[in-house]
């Protein structure tokens, strides 16, 4: 077989089982902070989880796809192989840390939106109005 085709299979491997791990990792640690941001509804969070894996699968399997021709991948010896092997698959790697953050990052500032208009609510509707105080006479 040719070695080109050794990597490419290599790098699929590789790749799509990064992706299925870190998505079903970031799936289950993710649903008590998204049950935290959505307020306690298990339905939405589990929805939005859901949501999110799927795009989170179509973004990177996507890019796993088209990267598959990226970069220097004539391969001519089993260094090689491993050359490019490291450069997809750390490239791959770059992109889940990077749709990681910016997926935290966002939810973490939904959470602190809900937080904010929280706080801002009182807490009991006002019961009745407090007359005005007479002003000093000087």
């Amino acid at each position: 077989m040719d070695r080109t085709v050794i990597t490419y299979v290599l790098y699929l491997a590789l790749s799509i089982g990064l992706t299925i791990w870190v998505a079903r990792t970031l799936s289950n640690s993710g649903r008590v902070f998204l049950a935290d941001v959505f307020h306690g509804s298990e339905k939405l969070a589990d929805a939005v989880n859901h949501l999110l894996v799927v795009g989170f699968y179509l973004v990177n399997l996507g890019f796993v796809a088209l990267w598959l021709r990226g970069g220097d991948t004539d391969v001519q010896n089993v260094r090689g192989i491993f050359t490019a092997l490291s450069y997809k698959v750390g490239t791959v790697l770059l992109v889940l840390g990077v749709l990681h953050l910016l997926n935290v990052y966002v939810l973490n500032r939904i959470r602190r939106r809900g937080m904010i208009d929280s706080e801002q609510r009182p807490p009991v509707p006002p019961q009745g109005w407090t007359p005005a105080a007479p002003l000093p006479q000087a």
